[in-house]
């Protein structure tokens, strides 16, 4: 359990970065704001490979084309909280 938790951060910090390297601009969100960006992709990328796919955790948690999901899901979850974060600033 503690190493699925590790594994869970980690991932997440690393897709939470490059989203944040991969879309342009400023992000005022520290650590663990990019863990937090990376796990909700995680979780979005995951629904979608499991709604396109039919794979699932059973088939292998840690697998390349759910890093690249993570990623896509992360930089989805980055757009939609800009888009947040500047109507609340309008």
């Amino acid at each position: 359990m503690l190493t699925f938790i590790i594994t869970l951060l980690v991932v997440g910090l690393i897709a939470g970065f490059l989203a944040r390297l991969i879309v342009p601009g400023e992000d005022p969100m520290g650590i663990p704001g990019t863990i937090v960006l990376g796990i909700v992709g995680s979780f979005i990328g995951g629904l979608v490979g499991y709604a396109l796919f039919g794979k699932d955790a059973a088939d292998g948690a840690l697998q390349p084309a759910g890093i690249i999901g993570s990623i896509l899901g992360a930089i989805v979850a980055l757009l939609v909280y800009r888009a947040v974060i500047h109507r609340q600033t309008v």
